[in-house]
């Protein structure tokens, strides 16, 4: 019996073992996507217990906990910190095969030592030791430099001032690059109630009053080079799929007419408007050499009575298995038409996608940037054991996987960095398994430069930062 979680943790064989030794293990990481509060980073913020790093927001551990009946004021509610934890380490002695699991153990063993196994007998000594060590030895910096960080890439709306950004660039105490990433969701949603009074927003901060679609691309335009100048070159977009609804000029400026006076848009007006926008900004992408992450497939704010009380992104969403192929290759065909495809990466929460991503991509490829169009790390509910295998054995099947940018957190966590451990441990059992299969060849050159690439080096590559 192997050791619980032990040094060959999820390594099967030999070649496995010798590429996260000697390869993988000790790659710096590049969080290229992530949902943390730059402003912690620049006050460098220290957490007063383990249930502030761990529950904070944590809408995956949320979900677990519903599952295992917790009642909500221990998960959203007002129960003690203390409460809440030991409701937690309860819920989590049953996930067995789920990622939490091996999540949370690998946060307890790297970052505080601790390499017995959390569950409600062991609550209140694992609470003691981290807390004692979060009060005395981390904060939110030293855990980012102990996890050999380089870059982050937050993700940020168009109207943000990135104060916080422009504060650490500026302190020399502290030397990881933490980058803004445009995520203009709002000015795309023209279907919300909230769209007219972001675009009132908007007006004000990039000093562009936006009356049509016309007004509102210069906007854009003026906060795309202020992002530029602070280091961004990356955007995100949350889509419900990825559409391709062709309109005229005039057809834009009506609906979003609609949109900027409150009245209610029909789906199909909604699909044109969005479709003339994601056109627009890809094409400003290419011009100015940034990558587009196009995040689909998600159906969010299910269970109307909890949306109510909790609002947004507190754990009530879930995969949405429409998403027309076709579209998507529409979408692309029309950037391609005047050779303005920016370089892209497509995640889709459905696992369904993959065949159907991997082999749209390959339509698109050229010789400007090696894996210019790319599928995104296994994403959202599909960041486990098998969701990585997968979608790593598809990009095999399909593209080129040298060339696979890798991990990203994806988090609003700062202990979430071992994710990027887990991922690595995961792509050399996969890759181990084939040399030892006599799949490839036991060509260490070769394998170094596959695994160290995407592990780390691919991503600095692709998206050009400078380290």
């Amino acid at each position: 019996m192997k050791q619980f979680m032990g040094k060959d943790f999820l390594l099967s064989t030999e070649s496995a073992k010798t590429l996260f030794h000697d390869y993988a293990e000790n790659m710096p990481i590049l969080d290229y996507h992530c949902h943390i509060n730059p402003k912690e980073i620049a006050e460098d913020r220290k957490f007063d217990n383990i249930t502030q790093v761990w529950l904070g927001g944590d809408h995956y551990k949320w979900r677990q906990m519903r599952s295992n009946g917790v009642e909500e004021k221990y998960i959203t509610g007002d129960a003690s910190d203390r409460e809440k934890f030991q409701k937690w380490a309860e819920t989590l002695e049953k996930l067995i095969g789920n990622p939490l699991y091996h999540w949370s153990h690998l946060e307890l063993q790297r970052y505080f030592g601790y390499t017995g196994h959390l569950c409600g007998d062991t609550a209140e000594e694992v609470w003691n030791l981290c807390n004692e060590q979060l009060q005395n030895k981390w904060s939110v910096r030293s855990l980012i430099k102990a996890s050999n960080v380089t870059l982050i890439c937050t993700t940020d709306d168009p109207v943000d001032s990135l104060e916080w950004h422009k504060k650490i660039a500026e302190d020399t105490t502290f030397d990881v690059q933490v980058l803004p990433a445009w995520r203009p969701d709002k000015a795309m949603n023209v279907e919300k109630p909230d769209f007219a009074a972001y675009m009132a927003t908007l007006s004000e901060v990039s000093g562009t009053a936006v009356k049509d679609f016309a007004s509102l691309k210069e906007a854009l335009k003026n906060r795309m080079a202020f992002f530029t100048e602070n280091g961004c070159c990356v955007s995100d977009h949350a889509l419900e799929y990825v559409m391709y609804a062709p309109a005229s000029d005039a057809e834009v400026d009506a609906i979003m007419a609609k949109g900027l006076s409150g009245q209610a848009v029909t789906k199909e007006e909604e699909l044109k408007y969005k479709t003339a926008f994601m056109l627009f900004v890809a094409k400003e992408y290419n011009r100015m050499g940034w990558t587009m992450q196009l995040h689909y497939g998600c159906k969010r704010d299910n269970n109307a009575y909890m949306y109510e009380k909790l609002g947004a992104d507190t754990g009530f969403d879930c995969i949405n298995n429409y998403a027309p192929s076709a579209q998507m290759a529409d979408f692309l065909n029309a950037l391609s038409a005047t050779n303005e495809i920016p370089k892209t990466i497509i995640y889709s929460l459905n696992p369904n996608d993959d065949a159907s991503i991997g082999t749209i991509l390959g339509c698109f490829q050229d010789a400007t940037c090696a894996g210019k169009l790319q599928q995104g790390s296994a994403w959202w509910f599909n960041d486990h054991k098998v969701g990585m295998t997968n979608q790593m054995t598809s990009l095999a099947n399909l593209g080129c996987l040298g060339n696979f940018n890798g991990m990203l957190t994806d988090s609003r966590s700062f202990l979430s960095y071992t994710r990027h451990e887990y991922f690595r441990r995961i792509l050399c059992e996969l890759i181990g398994g084939w040399v030892e299969n006599g799949e490839y060849p036991d060509d260490q050159k070769a394998l170094k430069g596959i695994i160290e690439g995407i592990c780390y080096k691919n991503a600095v590559k692709y998206f050009g930062f400078k380290l």
